[in-house]
């Protein structure tokens, strides 16, 4: 991966069972596409609803796809369920992270990664407001007086990547996670509320939420990429990555390419423009509609958006190195590079 600082088969259709308006063609067991009477073909997109479907969301606001006629249907799906629809067809292609990709690798499903559109961890540790108060906390605090804030608190986590990475940045300033009094929640959703209710003293997720709670002046974000270079690309190797089924891939060659290049194409556009662009902000408030701008132009600024979304093997050995060893959600983590390719990309 290439980053700068800031990761049963289904016969084909006849035409005379399809009519006029539209062609569909399947892939194998890897799902369908549909062509319409425009000529242009409908994909569905697994997306997770934060920060990192901005590629995707920006190269439909900018036309790219268009170029590639190529029409978007978005899914929601979640770390849990993102896999499975995959798999069963419900999407030809999932944005997806490093962490379900390789631990689908490690079962035997038949993925392949065609292109990397963000990088780093755009994680977000945001204390209550009273918790901050209590300890003279502010944004700008060191992170080493953060750490050390944190070692007597309850802490908040939705998922347990994010609660292994809290455990990195601790670790990193001579705290013992273990030692601090975690409270499992089921979303990040809930992080929020139990935050607001005094449950726990701070928690920490993926952005904006982190952002958009010091925006309500409900928290203080005190920990994020720029302060914990851990979570950072040059260091985690992690980021995103657009996966599709080995077959589809194969059978759908020219849409895969043209998903590819167009998602290439708006990695580059994010890279070099600010975050507060028209085009950004625009493709910003479709991925997570309801979040104020000066919070979606800084949760942007936060992952470290490759200039190309071409892939490599030093970049996946740190990613496998942090998914196995760094937070330990895939022990038996590995790729090859039969697992991922730039054969699709510009």
């Amino acid at each position: 991966m290439n980053h700068r600082i800031n990761r049963s088969h289904l016969a084909l259709a006849t035409t005379l069972l399809c009519g006029a308006a539209c062609l569909t063609a399947c892939a194998g067991d890897g799902g369908s596409s549909s062509v319409g009477s425009d000529g242009k073909t409908t994909v569905s997109v697994g997306v997770s609803g934060n920060v990192f479907d901005m590629s995707i969301r920006l190269a439909e606001e900018n036309g790219y796809f268009d170029k590639h006629d190529i029409k978007i249907k978005y899914v929601t799906l979640t770390a849990s369920t993102g896999t499975s629809a995959l798999q069963s067809g419900s999407v030809q292609f999932l944005n997806s992270s490093p962490t379900s990709f390789l631990a689908g690798l490690s079962k035997g499903l038949p993925e392949l990664s065609v292109a990397t559109n963000g990088g780093g961890n755009p994680l977000g540790i945001v204390v209550s407001t009273d918790f901050a108060k209590k300890h003279k906390l502010t944004s700008d605090t060191p992170a080493d007086k953060v750490a050390e804030a944190l070692a007597d608190s309850i802490a908040g986590a939705s998922s347990a990547n994010t609660k292994a990475e809290a455990g990195i940045f601790l670790k990193a300033h001579g705290v013992d996670p273990d030692k601090l009094k975690w409270v499992s929640l089921p979303s990040p959703a809930a992080d929020k509320a139990a935050l607001a209710k005094g449950e726990v003293d701070w928690f920490i997720t993926s952005e904006p939420i982190p952002l958009q709670v010091q925006h309500e002046g409900d928290g203080v974000v005190v920990a994020d990429p720029t302060k914990v270079p851990e979570w950072a690309y040059e260091q985690a190797g992690y980021g995103q990555v657009v996966v599709v089924k080995q077959d589809y891939a194969k059978s759908n060659s020219a849409t895969v390419k043209g998903f590819a290049a167009a998602v290439h194409e708006a990695t580059a556009y994010l890279d070099s423009h600010p975050t507060d662009d028209k085009a950004v902000l625009a493709a910003a408030r479709k991925s997570l509609p309801g979040v104020p701008d000066d919070v979606l132009s800084k949760a942007v600024g936060e992952v470290d958006w490759p200039a190309s979304a071409k892939q490599d093997e030093e970049g996946w050995k740190k990613t496998v190195a942090f998914v196995k060893d760094g937070i330990g959600a895939v022990p038996d983590a590995s790729v090859s590079s039969d697992d991922w390719t730039n054969t699709y990309l510009p």
